[in-house]
């Protein structure tokens, strides 16, 4: 998956925000709270987002995947062009990213956010 899609696919999230962050990254939140980060740039150079504690030692031993640089206390990953990560995979990392920051929201603002 290259990076634009990737932004595509953050922005089809339910109550996904994206804006502009230390005058160079566009982020995307649920909530108010970040799940993914890219740079500005077009073509995007890579982006960072949260995945599962125990999955993410195994991710960043794998090529072209890196700690996230400021978030890696946090379970951050930032994923280069080099990465050898299928679209499908990509997509559902992207997803949990967003499942797992919604996931921290209060309950009130997952209704809201859902619909529910």
């Amino acid at each position: 998956m290259d990076f634009e899609a990737a932004k595509d696919l953050c922005r089809s999230f339910p109550g996904c925000t994206e804006d502009v962050k230390w005058d160079h990254d566009t982020v995307f939140s649920v909530g108010a709270r970040m799940f993914a980060v890219t740079n500005r740039d077009v073509p995007a150079q890579g982006m960072s987002f949260k995945v599962d504690d125990d999955r993410f030692l195994a991710l960043t031993d794998r090529p072209g995947i890196l700690p996230a640089p400021y978030m890696a206390r946090n379970k951050w990953i930032y994923v280069t062009p080099q990465a050898q990560l299928g679209d499908e995979e990509a997509a559902a990392l992207l997803r949990r990213s967003y499942e797992l920051v919604f996931a921290k929201l209060t309950r009130k603002l997952q209704r809201d956010i859902s619909g529910n």
